[in-house]
């Protein structure tokens, strides 16, 4: 890519329908096909090396690359709970129910596709640069901020406990007290989505807001991204086994993307509603890259690249939980932890290979080196 690109009117007419069709899938769905064309790409090529390439130009691409599709629908959903147009149920700030399609309404598919064409861009001055992470990965996270300032919502939230990291208030389910403050007068979507107001039936409370409006129902004191899977230890151990599937796939079939794919597509399980499906697009990706990185190749000593994809793809996870329980359990709106982990772990590989300890560094920038 180079800095022109920026301004190629016809990938900004793509980004901005690839974000909108974002919110109106939702944020999750759409990963999730990003995830299905992602194995689709990745198997044509290990079909047929001179296959078109479906991940790049898809999965990655306008339509459903993350940083547009999926940063997209999360900005959405941040601007339709801020509006009081959702009453999705979801147990947490409506702003973090990325599994919920926010439809057609026009504003909402507008605000999807400025954030499509905002992640377009950042993605294109990453990659142009030959900055060290994942370029997408950082498109989304980077988004997520914007999307926090532009909208009001806090960077971080006020934190209950005993500080950033303590998970034990949501253990004790422990609420937040009335009276504290709240960011937004539709926090949980005090309106329903066809402009009228959520009723008793939608589980609604008439009970008095710190801000004035009226309660949807109390709020836990901390919001953990996933309350299946954010244990130090459970988190460490199927980051390792995940890492561990990365590395024999990507070895197995020389591409870094494809476990990623197959951890992106089980999603739709968890969209639909299956308990305790896990989280592992993150580990996936980096164990597969680093375990490349590690041995040069996919010709390299398999057991090497086990262990370096195993070592990282925890590394990745536990990172990822990292970034939750700064960014996401005290705030209001969905900022992607794997996307987070996915630009850490990428960059320790650019670094790995940069010092000379890999002798390559997968399909991650490296400043040019």
């Amino acid at each position: 890519m180079a800095l022109a690109d920026l301004w190629a009117v016809e990938l900004l007419i793509a980004a901005f329908a690839g974000g909108a069709f974002g919110a109106a899938l939702g944020a999750l769905p759409a990963f999730i096909f990003t995830g299905f064309m992602v194995i689709a790409g990745e198997a044509a090529v290990v079909a047929n090396v001179d296959a078109g390439s479906i991940t790049g130009s898809v999965a990655f691409g306008a339509p459903f690359s993350p940083a547009i599709s999926f940063a997209g629908g999360a900005a959405a959903t941040a601007y339709a709970a801020k509006r009081g147009y959702m009453q999705s149920g979801f147990d947490y700030h409506n702003a973090k129910d990325i599994t919920f399609a926010l439809g057609t309404k026009p504003d909402v598919l507008a605000v999807g596709g400025v954030f499509g064409i905002l992640g377009y861009w950042l993605t294109v001055a990453s990659s142009t640069f030959a900055l060290p992470w994942d370029p997408i990965a950082m498109g989304v996270t980077l988004s997520a901020l914007a999307h926090r300032v532009a909208f009001g919502y806090p960077i971080i939230g006020e934190v209950r406990g005993d500080g950033l990291l303590d998970m034990s208030p949501f253990e004790r389910e422990e609420m937040r007290v009335m009276g504290e403050s709240a960011t937004s007068d539709a926090t949980a979507g005090d309106a329903a989505t066809d402009g009228g107001t959520a009723s008793e039936a939608d589980g609604s409370s008439s009970e008095p807001r710190s801000d004035g409006g009226t309660a949807t129902g109390n709020r836990l004191a901390v919001e953990p991204w996933l309350p299946h899977q954010y244990k130090w230890g459970n988190v460490a151990a199927v980051s390792l086994v995940a890492g561990l599937l990365g590395a024999y796939i990507a070895m197995a079939t020389g591409s870094a993307f494809l476990a990623f794919g197959i951890s992106a597509a089980s999603l739709l399980f968890l969209n639909l509603g299956v308990e305790r499906i896990p989280v592992t697009h993150h580990m996936t990706i980096i164990g597969s890259a680093g375990a490349l990185a590690s041995v040069g190749g996919a010709d390299g000593s398999l057991l090497v690249a086990l262990v370096a994809g195993g070592i990282l793809g925890t590394v990745a996870g536990l990172f990822g939980e990292l970034f939750q329980r700064i960014f996401y359990a005290h705030s209001d709106t969905h900022w992607d932890p794997p996307a987070a982990a996915i630009v850490f772990g990428s960059f320790l590989i650019a670094v790995l290979y940069i010092a000379g300890v890999f002798p390559g560094a997968s399909y991650v920038p490296t400043l040019g080196f």
